[in-house]
């Protein structure tokens, strides 16, 4: 099992900035991949940002590739998203997920085993 826990979420003025973290813990061994997602109010949830934690590498969808950045701290078992120059449609609430296989796609939510409580975010003026 893997325990996900975020934090960060908040209110911010667009073109504002915020970090949200996910404290993992549990068996981190077996994970693969680690991601952001995000569920827009009356949406589905998408994907935002993934990253290999065994090499890496990391990928975004379109929407965020310019303003979003993820990172993973080995140490301490968290993943970051950095988040810059936030947008009114960029609201909604954040998780953090976990894959213990090799995504055959990675904004599938359905290959996520583990997730978080999620974190919300409300960019508005």
């Amino acid at each position: 099992q893997v325990h996900l826990v975020e934090s960060g979420g908040g209110s911010v003025q667009p073109g504002g900035s915020l970090r949200l973290s996910c404290s993992a813990s549990g068996a981190i061994n077996s994970v693969y991949y680690m991601a952001w997602f995000r569920q827009p109010p009356g949406k589905e949830r998408e994907g935002v940002a993934t990253v290999y934690i065994r090499g890496g590498h990391t990928y975004y969808v379109d929407s965020t590739k310019d303003r979003f950045t993820i990172t993973q701290d080995k140490v301490k078992n968290i993943l970051y998203l950095q988040m810059s120059n936030l947008k009114p449609e960029d609201t909604a609430m954040y998780y953090c997920a976990a894959a213990d296989l090799i995504l055959p796609n990675f904004w599938a939510p359905e290959y996520y085993k583990y997730w978080g409580q999620g974190t919300q975010v409300t960019v508005s003026s």
